[in-house]
């Protein structure tokens, strides 16, 4: 079974077509680079998978759930780190996380002991007591995957999520997320424009003007050239 799979998903803004049949699965335990320019549609993918926008045409599934007829089971697969933090800067960021675990209906002795195993694993335990706002861009971000985290899910999300952060940060990041997609045999699709966040044993996905133009595995896909190149090539191609 597919950690993500979608069939002919499209979506419009009006008369203007945003994604077209879009179709592509992601495999439970790899890391998937979704790999686009700015504006080829991969926020609105995003939007479509948390249902923050109703799908208009094809199916979302989510280890078997779709979207559309069983969307509580599907989301409560999901972990999502959006491109823009959803994080209240005022809030301490063990007050974040536990807002978070309420909203899941986590019980608090449960959400108390999963806040302090994901404090730890992103290296925060000691920073539990500072206020959102006073943590630098790499730090929020690792608050934000430790509360996508808190409820155990299957496939993470994570949209731009190295957007704002220093070449450091982002590489550290890109790290961090292989590193959990490993220990825990979770799926990962992570949306980027940037060509160095993409290795070449990812599955990859090249999304252009709302098309797939390209899926495989990264090495094979770019060939004998370099991913540049191949990605130069495929978004000109299909301008």
């Amino acid at each position: 079974m597919s950690a993500l799979e979608l069939a002919g998903v499209g979506f419009s803004y009006g008369p203007r077509e945003v994604l077209k049949a879009v179709n592509f699965a992601v495999t439970p335990g790899h890391f998937t680079a979704l790999l686009g320019p700015n504006g080829a549609g991969k926020s609105t993918l995003i939007a479509l998978l948390t249902r923050l926008y109703d799908l208009h045409h094809g199916d979302i599934r989510v280890f078997g759930h779709s979207l559309r007829e069983q969307p509580r089971q599907a989301l409560r697969q999901l972990g999502v780190v959006f491109q823009q933090s959803t994080l209240d800067l005022d809030l301490t960021v063990e007050q974040n996380l536990r807002y978070h675990a309420a909203l899941h209906g986590m019980p608090r002795r449960a959400a108390q002991a999963r806040i302090e195993e994901e404090l730890a694993r992103q290296q925060l335990t000691e920073r539990r007591k500072d206020k959102v706002r006073a943590l630098n861009g790499g730090h929020r971000r690792r608050v934000e995957i430790a509360r996508a985290l808190l409820h155990e899910p299957r496939l993470l999300l994570l949209d731009e999520a190295s957007v704002g952060l220093d070449p450091a940060s982002r590489e550290a990041l890109n790290r961090h997320v292989r590193d959990l997609c490993q220990e825990r045999g979770m799926a990962v699709l992570w949306t980027t424009h940037l060509l160095d966040e993409v290795r070449p044993d990812d599955d990859l996905l090249i999304l252009h003007r709302g098309h797939i133009v390209a899926q495989g595995i990264a090495g094979t896909v770019s060939g004998e050239t370099s991913l540049a190149d191949t990605f130069a090539r495929l978004t000109e191609a299909n301008a």
